[in-house]
């Protein structure tokens, strides 16, 4: 069985679905109630491959809300995280993913020190961030937008914001390793992981956020960041291919002009139906077969009988791994998202 540990986007967001989900005392409920309220199994899962087999798993509501990290709550927002996993555990998952900032508090909190959730010993091989996925749909959204949109990727400056990251590093190795993109600009807030990256890949360009989104054909958002960011639009190049690979996805809706092509990166699309609720509630354009690439690798995990925490520290996805995940991917019936906005 698999498992899903997602969160909503925003305590508005979260108030105005708990009464859907079957939970009418959160809906009035402020920060401080959610700081405190414990995890929810909320949705019982059914996706059948286009191979035929069909597995079940269970989606298991965080309660983490992104203003616990933007009001400097951080201890809630770890515990969040591993009282979750702890309760995902506890209802015998053999491999749940970690979505949204659930991996992205597990790894800059260090949270693989802490095992012991009251009286669960958190067996970690039972998890996986999902990112692996994630960059790899990311980067064939890359190849298939540039070829569909007539962006030479040979004469394509691409920006990664979010570069030094477990996805963005990813993406830059894929990139690099098999495409032949033109060059890459490396964008993060560590300048030092920034040269580091460099070194590692033998190319690229470190840059400032402004001075790299004015110079590229193609932009890869994936900057771990828990509020919007704003983009001047008037500095982008004309035409441009965004590709929003954050959690909550907001670039596309701010930026509206006829040659910008704005994609919801990290998702996939399923062949088939799939027997849930839960991508409604997040606002997925077709709820029964969309979803987040970190989901799905849970999902493909089952599907291969791959119980390993396959996603799992930071930089540690390979160009290998990569190929591997995309196999399983197409396999069973998932293909990238490409509706542009």
């Amino acid at each position: 069985m698999f498992g899903l540990i997602g969160h909503l986007t925003s305590l508005e967001h979260a108030q105005a679905v708990a009464s859907e989900l079957g939970y009418p005392e959160y809906a009035d409920q402020g920060l401080d109630f959610w700081c405190s309220a414990p995890p929810q199994t909320v949705d019982r899962i059914k996706v059948t491959s286009i191979t035929g087999q069909t597995i079940e798993g269970w989606y298991v509501e965080s309660c983490f809300l992104p203003e616990m990290l933007a009001n400097r709550r951080a201890k809630s927002a770890v515990r969040k995280i591993l009282n979750a996993m702890a309760h995902a555990q506890k209802q015998g998952i053999d491999i749940t993913a970690l979505g949204g900032f659930s991996s992205i508090i597990f790894e800059n909190f260090n949270l693989k020190e802490n095992k012991q959730v009251r009286n669960v010993k958190l067996e970690l091989e039972r998890f996986t961030t999902g990112n692996t996925h994630t960059a790899y749909i990311i980067c064939r959204q890359v190849e298939l937008a540039s070829a569909e949109l007539g962006i030479d990727l040979s004469k394509a400056k691409v920006a990664v914001c979010g570069a030094t990251g477990d996805i963005g590093s990813a993406v830059c190795r894929w990139l690099d390793a098999r495409t032949d993109v033109d060059d890459l600009l490396l964008v993060a807030r560590d300048r030092e992981r920034l040269q580091t990256l460099q070194a590692t890949l033998g190319r690229g360009k470190v840059m400032g956020m402004e001075e790299a989104l004015s110079q590229a054909d193609i932009v890869v958002w994936v900057a771990s960041m828990p509020k919007g960011v704003e983009i001047d639009q008037t500095t982008l190049k004309k035409p441009c291919l965004l590709i929003d690979g954050g959690y909550p996805k907001n670039l596309g809706t701010k930026l509206q002009h006829p040659e910008i092509y704005a994609l919801k990166g990290g998702i996939v699309e399923h062949s088939l139906d799939i027997d849930w609720k839960i991508m409604k509630i997040v606002e997925m354009e077709v709820p029964g077969r969309q979803l987040f690439a970190c989901f799905a690798e849970s999902m493909l995990l089952e599907f291969e009988k791959w119980y390993t925490n396959f996603s799992w520290g930071r930089n540690q996805i390979t160009v290998e791994k990569m190929d591997k995940m995309g196999q399983w991917s197409a396999k069973h019936g998932f293909q990238p998202l490409l509706n542009y906005s």
